[in-house]
């Protein structure tokens, strides 16, 4: 996540003295940047802002790519609450992202686990920093989507069982602390950003495992915690299918989230500039990598190309990609796509085995491709994005084995600190409000019970 500059010296001369004067006419905070910076400068933190505002609203638009994705692959009698939840993860994550997430994560003050100020955004302006870049704002605004996102990925996994307040109670944490240490030890340059394997250091540029790592273990958990659904599995103690209600919403939803993807990976440059680009076009190759990759899996192990696990793999490609977007080229790209492609169907296979009732396959999805994009950069690491230091970092270009040990660092201390801390979370919940609806509420579906209302006409409804 480093300012590249690109060299467009023209275009950036010819309009910075029409843009510096308009912003610093309307907006003070522009004026005092116009002081301390030259034409050029300001004309490049400002498209810096810009582009990373517009990525963050892709990421924000990624909430409605899950909504639709976790209700097509569930019944119909649950829609309405699958997307209470998506909603209650966006106000209820900015809130506490808000008053103490951020803080924790990028407070100047406090130690490798904890920050301890800018609680509330307090003692942050709005102005660009006098050497260029993002501003307080821009910044919170983009990471808080990250947030979101990390807890809304536990929503699936816990989907049809789930008492609304206990996920409340859990989105409520899961971003005001437990994330939030995840991205201070990281992003925040603290505990795991500290660490090293001799020359080695840790990278994942835009969260395999700080992001969606997180969330997929905090999915396994709640799905441990809460359960499978009644019906699941048969008296042999074989899993049944249980069908999505409406595979076409379920596929709109893969497709939103590859579109929001671009932004959660090519905005995590955080600056405008020819390396936006790189990232992007890497992001789109692993996605059609696990997208291909899924479809065969599925097709030789099932007999069938299966829709659901066809989107599913592209969901995979793109979180394997998300940690070596900047550091491995097209052709690497493309493979560790394929490999999460894999990935995802033998995994959800083995939790739907072991009785992990994922209705939507995120655990594998996030939780299992997460680790596998952390790793992968261990291996296939060819450029410097900025968090290894230096080129050729992969095993498989004459690295050494040293970058591979240090991904595995990474994936264990965030594995354990969120295994721990969402399993004490829910059992906490459990033993409280309780974690789980009743019998009968779960048979009847949680729409009407839980929020008094049905998604569709009763004869919708069916199972």
């Amino acid at each position: 996540m480093t300012q590249r500059v690109v060299n467009h010296r023209a275009l950036r001369f010819a309009t910075a003295g029409a843009i510096g004067f308009a912003l610093a006419a309307l907006v003070p905070g522009y004026a005092l940047a116009q002081d301390a910076l030259s034409d050029a400068e300001l004309v490049q933190a400002i498209m810096d802002n810009l582009w990373v505002f517009i990525a963050g609203i892709l990421v924000f638009w990624m909430q409605a790519g899950f909504a639709l994705l976790e209700a097509g692959l569930t019944r119909a009698k649950n829609v309405v609450n699958i997307m209470a939840k998506n909603l209650a993860d966006m106000f209820i994550g900015v809130t506490m992202f808000f008053i103490v997430g951020y803080g924790i994560a990028y407070g100047e003050a406090g130690n490798s686990f904890f920050g301890t100020d800018s609680f509330f955004l307090s003692g942050l302006g709005f102005e660009i920093p006098e050497g260029g870049g993002l501003t307080p704002a821009t910044d919170f605004f983009f990471q808080v989507m990250f947030a979101a996102t990390a807890v809304t990925i536990a929503s699936g996994a816990m989907a049809e069982r789930t008492k609304f307040p206990a996920y409340l109670a859990f989105s409520a944490v899961m971003c005001a602390i437990i994330y939030p240490v995840v991205v201070r030890m990281t992003w925040g340059g603290g505990f795991i950003a500290e660490m090293n394997v001799g020359d080695a250091v840790f990278s994942d540029f835009a969260g395999s495992g700080i992001v969606h790592m997180t969330g997929g273990i905090a999915a396994l958990m709640g799905a441990f915690f809460l359960g499978p659904r009644i019906g699941k599995y048969g008296p042999d103690g074989r899993p049944r299918a249980i069908p999505g209600h409406f595979i076409p919403m379920a596929v709109l939803g893969v497709f939103i989230l590859w579109m929001g993807w671009f932004g959660f990976n090519a905005g995590s440059e955080l600056a405008a500039n020819d390396f936006v680009m790189f990232v992007a076009t890497n992001t789109l190759l692993a996605a059609v990598g696990g997208g291909l990759a899924a479809t065969a899996t599925i097709w030789i192990k099932g007999g069938k190309p299966d829709v659901a696990m066809i989107g599913n793999g592209v969901l995979a490609g793109l979180v394997g990609i998300t940690a070596g977007c900047g550091a491995v080229n097209y052709l690497g790209a493309w493979i560790i796509g394929l490999v999460a492609g894999v990935l995802v169907v033998f995994s959800v296979l083995f939790f739907d085995r072991i009785k992990i009732d994922d209705p939507v396959g995120a655990i594998s999805v996030h939780g299992t491709c997460g680790a596998w994009g952390v790793l992968a950069i261990g291996l296939f690491a060819t450029v410097d994005d900025a968090f290894l230091g230096r080129d050729d970092a992969g095993l498989f270009y004459g690295g050494g084995i040293e970058q591979l040990g240090m991904q595995a660092l990474h994936v264990l201390v965030i594995g354990v600190w969120v295994a721990v801390t969402t399993a004490i979370l829910f059992f906490v919940i459990k033993k409280t409000i309780g974690l789980r609806v009743s019998e009968e509420e779960e048979r009847q579906g949680l729409d009407v019970l839980e929020h008094g209302m049905s998604g569709y006409s009763e004869d919708m409804v069916s199972h």
